[in-house]
């Protein structure tokens, strides 16, 4: 039955594509996302959704909802980009469309444009089967710097929906399980007093000595925290060019990760004293500006063995001769090759990775054209998304699909090269049909929808509850005007 509706996404797929190609073009970056989030606006007037813009009060968000009862479906959507990423498409060369553009290096063009092909093909079986739920796809802005679903978990927004599925553009077919890191950022502006270096430097009080040092008690801090915790930062002002001006303004980024949210929080506190003290020593003042915060992801079994199941049905598509060699070349090009098997479970698994070893010759294979075997995994990886908050409100999953060359980079050039081709468009269908599909499981069996929620509820009772890392006064905002 679930083929039939399946094949609506086929029939449509110039719709998804072309939408993917144009949200490629325009490349805009987190929360000022005014085109691309125009275009999904009319796009799903056009398929038959009921629109809702400037969702949660947030400009570029957006919701399209068809159906009526439970279960009710969240589709995650979204659609920046990344600056200084723009690159011609098709293209095996570094070659700059805009001189320090900005460019889709992480395929949120195809994963907006597959999660709007899910959503479609789950409406066309809900015209057919009406009572039997509701799909919302929720346009969910500045992935990549806002964070933007962190927000709308703040605000209550899937209080009223039962489960969320999602995807991820990538270098492998699978669904990848696990979890990942809280991510907090905040931005610590340090006021002092201009002066001349040489004649009156008495008289000044250095921004940038109180930045310098607080980067000093960081350093000093991370002998006293857990393994698993990062902290990065960025000198984003440091005063003006003129070494013989005391100067008087100075900006440091810090981005300060840990598993729980709960944990990055009592990070973070220590982060606020260190700067605190920076500012006491230099006799400067400091401001604290929060930029955004994610959680990390809660997996569930459930959903992600049906994903699981329904990615072996529809199976990984096939590839042109043409293809292939351009694949080839893209991975040829990237400059810093690694050596570990592709797929988040072959360093954890010996018999996956065997199985993996032998499908990618080794991890030789230009395009990883087969789907990796499912094993449930908690294992913590050390990147971020805001995909884990909403985890935290409702049951969520997502897979992983083949976009992209093997061996290509996160946020590379290859990746936005890539993702104007033949092979991304084959992976956002791909991606539409699986997760179309898992929920049209879970509108036909009420019991599927109920384990995964005991699942989650089990889980959210052992951790404590949700701490989300967005205070209640913070306004998504791109980082310039934050």
């Amino acid at each position: 039955m679930k083929s039939r509706y399946l094949e609506y996404i086929d029939e449509n797929a110039a719709c998804f594509t072309e939408l993917s190609d144009r949200i490629w073009e325009f490349a805009e970056l987190s929360v000022m996302e005014y085109k691309s989030a125009a275009l999904y606006d009319e796009t799903l007037r056009k398929l038959g959704f009921e629109v809702e813009e400037g969702f949660d009060g947030i400009r570029t968000a957006f919701t399209g909802t068809y159906g009526s009862g439970h279960p009710v479906i969240g589709i995650l959507a979204e659609f920046d980009a990344l600056s200084g990423l723009s690159q011609e498409g098709g293209c095996t060369k570094r070659q700059e469309l805009v001189k320090n553009g900005s460019g889709h290096g992480c395929g949120h063009n195809m994963l907006g444009a597959g999660a709007l092909a899910a959503a479609y093909g789950i409406k066309k079986y809900l015209e057919e089967h009406p009572g039997k739920g509701t799909v919302i796809l929720y346009g969910c802005p500045g992935e990549e710097g806002g964070a933007a679903k962190a927000f709308m978990a703040r605000d209550g927004v899937f209080a009223g929906t039962d489960l969320a599925l999602t995807w991820h553009p990538a270098v492998v077919n699978e669904v990848p399980g696990g979890t990942c890191n809280t991510c907090i950022q905040n931005e610590y502006r340090f006021t002092g007093t201009a002066s001349h270096a040489a004649s009156a430097p008495a008289l000044g009080r250095s921004a940038l000595d109180a930045v310098q040092l607080m980067n000093m008690g960081v350093e000093f801090m991370r002998e006293h925290m857990p393994d698993s915790a990062r902290i990065h930062y960025a000198i984003t002002d440091t005063g003006g060019p003129s070494p013989n001006v005391v100067q008087p303004h100075a900006r440091v980024l810090y981005m300060v990760r840990s598993k729980l949210a709960k944990d990055a929080l009592r990070l973070q506190e220590r982060v606020d004293k260190i700067a605190e003290g920076a500012a006491l020593m230099t006799e400067t003042k400091v401001e604290k500006v929060f930029i955004d915060g994610c959680s990390n992801t809660v997996p569930n079994r459930v959903l992600e063995e049906l994903l699981y199941q329904n990615f072996e049905r529809v199976g990984v598509p096939s590839y042109t001769e043409e293809e292939q060699a351009f694949a080839a070349g893209l991975a040829d090009s990237v400059e810093m090759k690694g050596d570990a098997l592709p797929g988040a479970a072959a360093a954890e698994f010996p018999d996956i990775a065997d199985y993996v070893r032998e499908k990618s010759g080794n991890g030789t294979k230009a395009l990883n054209d087969f789907l990796i075997p499912y094993r449930y995994r908690e294992t913590q990886g050390m990147g971020s998304t805001d995909v884990g908050d909403v985890s935290w409100c409702i049951p969520t999953a997502q897979l992983h699909v083949l976009t992209f060359a093997a061996g290509s980079p996160g946020h590379s050039w290859q990746n936005v090269s890539c993702g104007k081709t033949s092979i991304g468009h084959k992976g956002l269908l791909t991606a539409g049909k699986v997760l179309a599909a898992t929920a049209i499981d879970l509108c036909e069996d009420p019991e599927l929808v109920k384990a995964a929620q005991e699942e989650f509820e089990k889980k959210l009772k052992a951790a404590g509850g949700y701490f989300c890392p967005v205070p209640a006064d913070a306004v998504l905002r791109p980082v310039e005007q934050a």
